[in-house]
């Protein structure tokens, strides 16, 4: 009799963090290395291999930067995404459902922009396009920050820095890749793996409801509200964020997601 060969063992998912419009790593500095300090022999390895994608950058749409994303990895993902970077943790889940073993949705929206938001980005593309990053950025300030945060000069000045890196080029694509974008709300039923929706109490860009009906709509997800935290919830208010995120995956580390 032959003995049995042992079942390969399941690979481990792979932990990509996901920035927002005009963001680069930096977005999610904060959030891993409070992560990588509070973590727990379990979660250690899938943190030490995590990485930060930069699909946003080299990509003239939501579905492409999903598809590339999906194409310059191997095996499970758990995909972590701020914002414009959930939007595209939604299309990599929808274009390969059996890959994406979890997603964390921050600040994010399923919805397609409406004429009112088409508008307003066009207007500030032509900004950026005459140069005047700063002037939008000061505009966006209330909307993105809590009062607190809008008030802390070393962070406003710390996330102005991070979009002027990105450039009024990157700006202008990334904003016509949003603007381009489809309604996503009705696949969201269809998503079937473990997902925690965060947003900013004080969230001005993508209001509570926004994350809200994403939460309903996912079968099983979990939402959670930062309080005194605005759309830039990773800069401002990272230990939160980190302690969520931390235990939701340990949460599902220990559950059908088999993140060990």
């Amino acid at each position: 009799m032959k003995p049995t060969r042992p079942a390969a063992a399941a690979a481990r998912p792979t932990l990509v963090f996901l920035p927002g419009l005009a963001s680069d790593e930096e977005v999610w500095a904060d959030v891993r290395a409070a992560l990588a300090q509070a973590a727990s022999p379990a979660l250690a390895p899938l943190l030490d291999a995590a990485r930060v994608a930069d699909v946003h950058t080299r990509c003239a749409s939501l579905p492409e930067m999903a598809a590339t994303l999906l194409s310059e990895t191997t095996g499970p993902l758990v995909l972590l995404g701020h914002s414009m970077g959930g939007m595209v943790a939604q299309l990599a889940a929808r274009q390969a459902p059996a890959r994406v073993a979890a997603l964390a949705l921050l600040g994010s929206s399923a919805r397609a922009d409406t004429p009112e938001l088409i508008r307003l980005r066009t207007e500030a593309c032509e900004h950026f396009a005459a140069g005047r990053i700063d002037e939008v950025l000061r505009a966006n300030v209330p909307f993105a920050f809590h009062p607190d945060g809008a008030n802390d000069s070393a962070l406003v000045a710390r996330y102005f820095a991070m979009v002027r890196r990105g450039g009024a080029d990157q700006l202008i694509a990334q904003n016509r890749a949003v603007m381009a974008r489809e309604d996503n709300r009705p696949h969201l039923a269809a998503i079937a793996c473990p997902t925690l929706v965060l947003c900013g109490e004080d969230d001005g860009l993508t209001p509570p409801e926004v994350s809200r009906e994403i939460a309903e709509a996912i079968p099983g997800a979990r939402m959670e509200l930062v309080p005194r935290c605005g759309h830039m919830l990773t800069l401002e208010q990272p230990q939160a964020v980190a302690e969520a995120l931390g235990a939701w995956l340990e949460h599902i580390a220990g559950g059908a997601a088999g993140l060990n």
